[in-house]
């Protein structure tokens, strides 16, 4: 099986995915703009050959460089970066060169936020009020009908990037004023704990990893407002949660893929769709997959892809954390002391990409434990802000 894998060197955990396919018995070909010698030993091991472009945003220089490894290896079986930005890139090389997996046309549901709430609501689930607004008269007209505060995002953007919450008519106004030339949508703001249903599909779209993660606040505001964040694993699924989420999984285009699916959880068993990513959750969740359940979602994936092996048992041991640290904070207990006293709890503590931090962190820490007040503490403990130690 010949597999091309864009920009394999990020985010930088993701070579294990290349690593993973060639033990699974696969050609490995990366295409990326970093220099080859750069690139992660690890990773320069994995692959078979490394075709490096100028630029990965000129469409040209991608064409060339899968018709050579087509040309050298023969038919292209897989394209794929497990990366949102990429996705559309993606697509259109499916497209011109016959691969398997999502292509351009399928770009809309899984790209597009106005596209994705028709999708939810043809599986019965809940949105947010709202649509694309495409002038400041027709952007008043939706707030006088669903009222503020109103969310601004882009139609078709990644993840929270340039996504606002106005308050009032002013702010609408002054965000017109400033737009992109894009579109945006604008939803009312719903208020609830962000909550994401989580895994790995099948050919047929069915799980063979399932988890989900609870999340202390949105990206909007962690990015917006320059808080830190955390999130964790559970350790049981709750059941609305996996009955919306199985609905989704039949309505949106889930063929040998990660998702990652958020909702607002507004009540007890409710819950309101928020939007969906056909691709791994972001930063390093997939190591958190691993540390929860003692397994390697990497060669999960490459088995699947490569051998069509969609069989995996799995437990939920651990309940599996992250939290972030913030430049722009004064924290009360230094590494040293986080270490020292969780020492054996800690997976993995990572320095987070720039192009991430405004939504990671600058210093990001995985934790696992055994109960929900023991996580708690940890997370508590790495974000205690002040000026002097309690005594």
């Amino acid at each position: 099986m010949n597999c091309i894998f864009l920009s394999p060197h990020f985010p930088p955990q993701y070579y294990r995915f290349c690593q993973q396919l060639k033990f699974a018995g696969a050609t490995v070909l990366g295409i990326a703009d970093a220099p080859f010698e750069e690139l992660n030993p690890a990773l320069r091991e994995s692959l078979t050959e490394y075709y490096r472009v100028n630029r990965m945003t000129d469409y040209e220089e991608l064409l060339r460089a899968c018709g050579y490894f087509t040309h050298k290896y023969g038919k292209i079986d897989r394209i794929d970066s497990l990366n949102e930005f990429w996705l559309p890139t993606e697509a259109r090389l499916r497209d011109d060169f016959n691969v398997y997996g999502l292509k351009t046309s399928d770009m809309p549901a899984v790209r597009c936020k106005s596209e994705m709430k028709k999708r939810f609501q043809e599986a019965g689930i809940p949105v947010a009020p709202g649509r694309v607004a495409t002038s400041l008269s027709d952007a008043r007209r939706l707030a006088r009908q669903i009222g503020y505060p109103l969310v601004a995002k882009p139609d078709a953007g990644v993840g929270a990037l340039h996504t606002y919450r106005l308050n009032n008519d002013e702010e609408l106004v002054r965000f017109f004023a400033d737009k992109p030339e894009e579109d945006y949508i604008l939803e009312g703001f719903v208020q609830g704990q962000i909550q994401s249903f989580d895994g790995l599909a099948d050919q047929n779209g069915k799980p063979v990893f399932l988890t989900s993660h609870v999340f202390s606040q949105g990206i909007m505001e962690t990015v917006n407002e320059g808080r830190h964040l955390s999130y964790y694993s559970v350790r049981r699924l709750p059941t609305a949660l996996q009955k919306v989420g199985m609905r989704c999984l039949e309505v949106f285009p889930v063929r040998e893929r990660f998702f990652h699916i958020e909702f607002f959880k507004t009540g007890k068993e409710e819950y309101t769709a928020l939007e969906v990513n056909m691709r791994p959750p972001g930063g390093f969740t997939t190591d958190m997959f691993n540390y929860a359940c003692d397994i390697d979602i990497y060669r999960v994936w490459a088995e699947l892809v490569v051998k069509n092996n969609n069989h995996l048992d799995f437990e939920r041991k651990y309940l599996c954390g992250y939290a972030s640290r913030k430049e722009n904070q004064q924290y009360l207990h230094s590494h040293e002391e986080i270490v020292g006293r969780f020492g054996t709890e800690l997976c993995q503590v990572d320095q987070i990409p720039s192009v991430l931090s405004s939504a990671l962190g600058e210093l990001g820490y995985i934790f696992r434990a055994d109960k929900m007040e023991r996580l708690q503490e940890i997370i508590r403990f790495i974000h205690q802000t002040g000026h002097s130690k309690e005594a």
